[in-house]
């Protein structure tokens, strides 16, 4: 890091701080939260959600403890635009990030804008302690570092996917970081991110001031890597299943064990029944690794409900009934607004909606919304380019890549998106179309490349 980056961090930090400190005098008693996010996981890729060959009982028991969206969306079938929608609250392509950020910049198509308040620094004028275990994604340099964009803890990983994970390298670099401290940790990713979020949770035991946990899996993104030992477990119980399935199966079901310790040391630490804990994944699953999206059409990458359509659940002791189910229709970055609802602070300037309501039975909202799902990327079938769903009521419209024409489909009559409507329905497909425009013009005063170095 530069030294003219190190002081600005330091001037920073200070300012921060010093809200910091006089925020803790009233934050005493407010909840803590804990957004757990896996990576490609798919709709049916759960047993409560419906994959019979899968054994999940720790995220099935959160659901079961709280409650569960059956509707819920990423902001994009890909990384880092639905982790920055979750950051921001915004739609990834207006701050910044339409695709996924990679090492090569001729390949990474996303730059965190730095007028984005992320959700560490809002909370942190609240009194609240904020840490990243697991996968960042939004930036390999200053200042889109975690510690530089509002997180007081970061041990984890800066880049997109490992090429293993035990060696934990992508592209023969090393971006496992303790804060800016480049580590070398030995043992799988999802073991050493449990590891993590635990510790972190260890050191807040007894503190008063409340905490924000992101813990983001890179389970089950590919390579789909699980223990040997798990491996071995799910192919002895699942005669017949395959060597790509029985990886995924078992991956995930490694990642489930990891959301057990977690939940446990909240008990432990006699955290649990002032936590709100969400669970969720970023995007679709990848049917070419051996996902599920369960009845759903498509797969990570694409529009289809497959690739954006996720599991979602929270669990929050005596304010969210057990059991509970909600059908209401929300996206990544309402969770923003959300904690911001929980941790009494104002979301400001975003364009999430708080689902507090929704999940506790309160006050739970109808209000409609134009709802905007966005990915870049590039290669010979992308060339660079945008490509767009957009969803006002049951009417969906939706490409695949820039270059193909707009699909329409009535997901009331046509959940599985059998059916495209785009030449039958003239009227809405024109306007659907138009609406989009709007959000496009408005995403287009954002840039998202790095700026130029002068």
């Amino acid at each position: 890091m530069a030294l003219n980056d190190v002081v600005s961090r330091r001037a920073v930090l200070g300012v921060l701080g010093a809200a910091a400190l006089r925020a803790q005098g009233q934050s005493a008693g407010r909840p803590n939260v804990i957004v757990i996010l896996a990576d490609d996981l798919g709709y049916g890729d759960l047993s409560a959600w419906g994959g019979a060959d899968m054994r999940t009982p720790h995220i099935d028991a959160l659901a079961a403890s709280g409650v569960r969206f059956d509707r819920f969306y990423a902001n994009s079938p890909v990384c880092s635009p639905t982790r920055a929608a979750l950051l921001s609250g915004c739609s990834p392509d207006t701050v910044g990030v339409p695709g996924v950020i990679r090492t090569a910049a001729d390949n990474s198509w996303g730059y965190l804008a730095a007028g984005a308040q992320l959700l560490p620094a809002r909370l942190r004028a609240a009194g609240y302690h904020s840490a990243l275990a697991g996968k960042w994604h939004l930036g390999l340099e200053a200042p889109n570092l975690p510690n530089l964009r509002g997180f007081d803890h970061f041990h984890g990983f800066l880049g997109d996917m490992m090429d293993d994970y035990y060696t934990h390298r992508r592209h023969d670099r090393n971006y496992m970081r303790l804060n800016a401290e480049a580590i070398d940790p030995k043992g799988h990713a999802t073991e050493l991110f449990t590891d993590w979020a635990i510790e972190y949770l260890n050191s807040r035991k007894g503190q008063a001031r409340p905490f924000f946990l992101y813990l983001a899996y890179n389970a089950p993104h590919a390579p789909v890597q699980p223990p040997p030992e798990w491996l071995e477990k799910v192919k002895q119980r699942e005669p017949g299943i395959g060597e790509k399935r029985a990886k995924l199966v078992a991956l995930v079901e490694h990642m489930d064990a990891g959301v057990g310790r977690v939940m446990a040391a909240l008990q432990a630490n006699g955290q649990l029944t002032n936590t709100l804990v969400i669970f969720v994944s970023d995007n679709g699953g990848e049917l070419e690794m051996g996902a599920s999206c369960g009845p759903l059409r498509g797969t990570k990458g694409q529009m289809y409900e497959g690739g954006i359509r996720v599991p979602m659940c929270a669990s929050w002791p005596g304010r969210i009934a057990a059991g509970a189910r909600s059908d209401r229709v929300g996206l990544t970055m309402d969770l923003y607004a959300t904690v911001c609802e929980v941790a009494g602070v104002q979301a400001a300037g975003v364009d999430g909606v708080s689902l507090l309501g929704d999940m506790t039975a309160k006050a739970a909202s109808s209000k409609a919304r134009d709802l905007v799902w966005v990915r870049r990327e590039g290669g010979v079938q992308y060339a660079g380019r945008e490509f767009y769903a957009f969803r006002r009521g049951d009417w969906k419209l939706l490409q695949n890549t820039a270059f193909q024409p707009f699909e329409l489909y009535n997901l009331e009559n046509d959940p599985e998106e059998k059916r495209d409507l785009s030449k039958a329905e003239p009227k809405m497909y024109r306007e659907l179309v138009e609406a989009l425009m709007l959000h496009v013009q408005r995403a287009g005063q954002t840039p998202w490349q790095a700026p130029l170095q002068r």
